[in-house]
């Protein structure tokens, strides 16, 4: 099911969901999917036996997960709230995460749309930031963090965040894929700012994997 608002699965989701299905989940891995929007990855978790806790800033995204869980008879906790902050205090083996991540001409986060599901801010890291400096703290020892994103967000910038934070970090997967509708809207803006030359139409996204070692 997938309400009007809500983002769902699309490339980058199915790049992260690859990436996932190398990782060693079972029975007992807690899992955290942070942006879960429909709960495609948090059901791809839970379908391998994972207790998957889900968390999206939108109450349609939050029903929407709740949701599709039911109808696939699986068990999500899906909750409401602001990247980490609905977790505070717990540990978990790995950490999925497929943030707003589109550079855009404004500079904060929307208050409300379909954007809040892509948009985040003039560089794209609003989220991204935020996820790299708390991630180290909702991860137990040997705990991983699969992170999808645009490398028109600075992928070097993500991977020296999370250095900075204690999570050694490397690109795993690489993935070009041509221009959806917001990226081509933004063609001129883009170019302007330098984050993209004239003729390009294509946008490479890439999966960071990190692990917490102590």
């Amino acid at each position: 099911m997938l309400p009007r608002g809500v983002y769902g699965p699309q490339e980058d989701s199915l790049l992260l969901r690859d990436a996932l299905e190398r990782e060693t989940v079972g029975t007992g891995t807690a899992v955290l999917d942070v942006g879960s929007g429909s709960g495609f990855l948090a059901l791809a978790a839970a379908r391998r036996g994972a207790r998957v806790t889900a968390v999206d800033r939108t109450h349609r995204a939050v029903l929407t997960t709740r949701l599709n869980a039911v109808l696939a008879g699986l068990r999500v906790e899906a909750v409401r709230g602001d990247l980490l902050a609905p977790t505070a205090g717990r540990r978990f083996h790995l950490i999925l995460s497929n943030p707003p991540y589109v550079p855009a001409p404004d500079a904060g986060l929307p208050d409300g749309g379909a954007a809040r599901a892509w948009d985040a801010g003039h560089d794209g890291r609003l989220l991204i930031d935020r996820l790299c400096d708390g991630a180290a703290g909702s991860l137990r020892p040997g705990g991983v963090l699969l992170l999808v994103h645009s490398a028109l967000c600075g992928v070097p910038a993500t991977l020296e965040r999370l250095e900075r934070a204690g999570l050694p970090a490397e690109v795993t997967d690489r993935r070009s894929v041509p221009f959806g509708p917001v990226l081509t809207s933004r063609r001129q803006w883009l170019m302007d700012r330098g984050l993209i030359a004239p003729g390009d139409d294509k946008e490479e996204l890439v999966i960071i994997r990190a692990e917490r070692t102590a």
